[in-house]
């Protein structure tokens, strides 16, 4: 089954809209025929876990108990848990085990997994390799935005995600495209 790595906040707490978002997010992209990929904790990572599982997802959690030792595991909706000895290696794997990568709201570490994942598809555009998709909850283009040095192609990169449709549109884009390597 190919996975769609989620990037989300810790922080989104059950009942709250955030957590309802997450939720939705997961059980659209397991309605399409994919998995889920998290950081396997808590908060929209938990979220995203459980809609997919309720819909008959795969769900994986790429957990880092090193860098996270106050956290007991992964969250109870994790088929398979891969842990990670470091952040860099926990986002690189988040990245390397999907075909597509989505972030919704979050805070630094959500970014940052962004940007990792959004500076892979600029060096592949470069050197004309495929890329993996990046679709981005539309608030995140509050933050990244044309400047410095980024250009509006670099935007491009990103496909804005703007609601429930939205999101499954970037799927069925995805669900229509050939596998990789044919």
């Amino acid at each position: 089954m190919q996975l769609i790595t989620v990037f989300g906040s810790s922080r989104a707490q059950p009942g709250t809209p955030a957590f309802a978002e997450a939720h939705a997010w997961g059980r659209a992209i397991a309605q399409a025929g994919f998995g889920v990929a998290t950081g396997g904790y808590n908060g929209a990572m938990e979220a995203v876990s459980q809609g997919a599982k309720e819909a008959g997802g795969l769900v994986v959690g790429i957990t880092a108990p090193s860098l996270f030792p106050q956290r007991n595991g992964p969250n109870p909706h994790v088929d398979l848990e891969l842990p990670s000895s470091s952040l860099l290696t926990r986002i690189e794997r988040l990245i390397d085990v999907s075909v597509a990568c989505l972030a919704l709201p979050g805070g630094v570490g959500t970014l940052a997994e962004i940007l990792a994942a959004w500076n892979l598809n600029h060096i592949a555009q470069l050197q004309g390799k495929p890329l993996k998709p990046l679709g981005v909850h539309v608030g995140w283009l509050e933050v990244i935005r044309p400047g410095l040095e980024v250009t509006p192609d670099n935007l491009e990169l990103l496909t804005p995600i703007d609601s429930l449709p939205g999101l499954q549109r970037f799927l069925q884009g995805l669900s229509s495209a050939p596998a990789p390597g044919k």
